[in-house]
């Protein structure tokens, strides 16, 4: 798996190319700016770009702006998006990109089998998104539309939300693929969500309710 890299400060970004290195990545670019980032994107073409959120001039939104402009010019490029805090505005605009995009805080990526599995999952087309900016994109929202759900189509929906597939979320709440099939049409049917074969179109859904204003 070929990874371009940008992070803003020299020790990160050491201690990230190694720890991509012990994912079984190839860093072939490590860079600290958004749009170094975009330019070795461009040259070297690779499976996914992993980019800080803040990096210089103003160290606000580089990051995501990088990433944005890499999902729409080079839509084969998975982008992953590490964050010291959750950035809910971050997280939503990411996410409207479409699949192949992560979300992730950097205490997470810390922890190896984390960092593979989230890197192969985006590769693969899929989302990521670290649980506790799902957590907080949940508690960021008023809760009237959510009262429709049961419990269990809560726990659904969250783990919905953090791109899992029907697969894991059958395994994570130990009940039968066909129950899962079942509380996802339920869900989509309360919150007015149109039904997709598509899981990553449902957590796109999903991000998109929560961030409506008028939800």
């Amino acid at each position: 798996m070929r990874v371009v890299l940008a992070e803003d400060s020299l020790l990160l970004r050491e201690g990230l190319v190694r720890l991509l290195a012990e994912a079984g990545c190839e860093v072939v670019a490590a860079v600290e700016d958004g749009e170094a980032a975009v330019a070795a994107v461009a040259e070297h073409r690779p499976d996914v770009a992993v980019l800080d959120v803040r990096m210089p001039p103003t160290f606000t939104d580089e990051g995501l702006r990088a990433a944005v402009t890499i999902r729409a010019d080079f839509p084969q490029t998975a982008v992953l998006v590490l964050s010291q805090y959750v950035e809910q505005s971050y997280a939503s605009d990411l996410l409207a990109t479409g699949a192949g995009v992560g979300y992730l805080l950097k205490d997470r990526v810390a922890k190896l089998d984390d960092l593979a599995d989230a890197l192969r999952r985006l590769v693969d087309g899929g989302t990521v998104l670290d649980p506790v900016v799902v957590s907080q994109l949940f508690s960021g929202r008023r809760a009237r539309p959510l009262q429709r759900l049961t419990e269990r189509e809560r726990e659904v929906l969250e783990l919905m939300a953090q791109g899992r597939t029907n697969a894991a979320i059958g395994r994570a709440l130990v009940i039968t693929p066909k129950s899962v099939e079942k509380h996802i049409s339920s869900i989509l049917d309360k919150l007015d969500l149109p039904p997709s074969e598509d899981d990553h179109r449902r957590v796109l859904a999903v991000i998109t309710w929560l961030d409506d204003p008028q939800t």
